[in-house]
C-alpha cells in the first residue's frame, strides 16, 4: 500500500519491449537504497514489482494488462517518473489510501498559473466519474491530491509549489496522459450497496 506522497523524482533509463510486455528500468537512488527483489514500488502511480536492482536503478516487468490500463508504455528514456516505496507499518499516513491499481487515464486539459501555485484541469472518464467528489482525494500519476473543482467531464486540482517542483505534475504538458486512481473506499461502498440491493433471494433468506 502507498499514500500518494512522492518520495523521489526519478527518470526512465530504458524501456525494453517484448511481444506484449516491457521491462522498465528507472533511476532512483532513494527508492533503490533499500529495495529488495520482489519489493513493491509505485511508478507514476502504478504498483510494480522489483525484478532487478543496482545501487541507483530498479527494473520492473510490466505486463500487457498494465500497459493497456496505464500510460507507462508511452514513456521514453529520460522521462521523469514519480517514485514511492510501499508504506511501512508505523509510518505517518501523509496522503490517503493508494493501492497502485490504476482505474483509468486522463488528459491534461489546461494549466492556469497563480501567484505561487497552479490549477490543472484534467478530463474525467465516465468509468471513474462516479467515484470523484469535490474536496475528495484522487491519485494522479501517483500523487495524492484534493479535487478542487468538478464538472461532468473534468476535474481540477490546485498544485502547491512543492508538488510543482518535486513531482512530474510540475512539467506535465497540456495534452499529456496521466494515470488515475480513485479513492478505494468509494469502490467498496458501491460494491456493498450493489450487493445489498441485488442480493439473491435464497441468500437473503439463509
Amino acid at each position: 500500500m502507498f499514500t500518494g506522497i512522492v518520495e523521489e523524482l526519478g527518470h526512465l533509463v530504458a524501456l525494453d519491449r517484448g511481444t506484449d510486455s516491457v521491462v522498465l528500468t528507472v533511476h532512483g537512488p532513494t527508492a533503490a537504497s533499500d529495495a529488495t527483489l520482489g519489493a513493491s514500488i509505485a511508478v507514476n502511480g502504478v504498483c510494480l514489482t522489483v525484478v532487478g536492482r543496482t545501487a541507483e536503478t530498479l527494473s520492473f516487468d510490466v505486463m500487457a494488462e498494465t500497459l493497456r490500463r496505464s500510460s507507462l508504455g508511452a514513456l521514453a528514456a529520460g522521462d521523469p517518473v514519480n517514485l514511492e516505496r510501499a508504506m511501512a507499518a508505523g509510518d505517518r499516513f501523509g496522503g490517503h489510501i493508494v493501492q497502485g491499481h490504476v482505474d483509468g487515464t486522463a488528459t491534461v486539459l489546461s494549466r492556469t498559473p497563480g501567484d505561487r501555485w497552479e490549477v490543472v484541469r484534467f478530463s474525467l472518464p465516465a468509468t471513474v466519474a462516479g467515484y470523484v467528489v469535490e474536496k475528495g482525494s484522487i491519485t494522479v500519476d501517483g500523487v495524492s491530491l484534493t479535487v478542487s473543482a468538478l464538472g461532468w467531464d473534468y476535474f481540477e486540482v490546485s498544485l502547491i509549489p512543492t508538488t510543482l517542483e518535486l513531482t512530474t505534475l510540475g512539467r506535465t504538458p497540456v495534452g499529456a496522459t496521466v494515470n488515475l486512481e480513485v479513492d478505494v473506499i468509494a469502490k467498496y461502498v458501491e460494491r456493498l450497496l450493489y450487493r445489498g440491493v441485488n442480493r439473491p433471494a435464497a441468500e437473503a433468506s439463509a
